[in-house]
């Protein structure tokens, strides 16, 4: 596994991000298709719960999200993906920097050090690991999309009542 993760090279670490996005969505929407929910409310000016969240489909909960909260999660996306990009003391990735090298950002992405006393054999088969747990993620939350779209296009979803509402959303609701 180790030899696939070094053929793969740093160019599939810039994907990786990507992935992990997509598993941290996966697990979001697990978890509000569960009726999981914080306590108390959102934004108290607008009289959003996370309680009426929860019981909206995940694209309505999105939607019903006041303007400056979807700001905030975005610039806080793009925050992220600024400090990935640009700020590597290495320089970007076409100024002869690795694509995709957190190192400099490790103390944040790894702050309980899980990885810092693991061989380079153990770090390679770990990333594997992960960029395979990304893909799956990303086939799951294709197959909730297609669901939602097309009625009964996967069998396995079909009838779950969690998943309503629209199959898509736009960043900032519709125009």
């Amino acid at each position: 596994m180790g030899r696939e993760a070094r053929r793969l090279g740093a160019s599939s670490q810039l994907s990786t991000r990507l992935l992990l996005a997509l598993q941290a969505a996966t697990v979001g929407l697990l978890v509000h298709i569960n009726g999981v929910h914080f306590p108390g409310m959102l934004s108290p000016t607008y009289g959003v719960s996370f309680e009426s969240l929860s019981q909206m489909g995940p694209f309505e909960a999105w939607q019903a999200i006041p303007l400056l909260g979807q700001a905030q999660i975005l610039w806080t996306i793009a925050g992220l993906e600024h400090a990935s990009e640009c700020l590597d003391p290495a320089g970007h990735y076409t100024k002869g920097g690795e694509p995709g090298n957190l190192k400099f950002l490790k103390r944040f992405w790894d702050t309980p050090g899980f990885t810092k006393n693991l061989t380079a054999e153990q770090l390679a088969e770990k990333r594997l690991s992960e960029l395979k747990n990304g893909r799956l993620a990303m086939i799951g939350m294709a197959s909730i999309s297609f669901s939602m779209a097309i009625p009964s296009s996967v069998p396995l979803l079909t009838g779950a009542g969690a998943l309503t509402g629209t199959p898509f959303a736009l960043p900032f609701g519709t125009f």
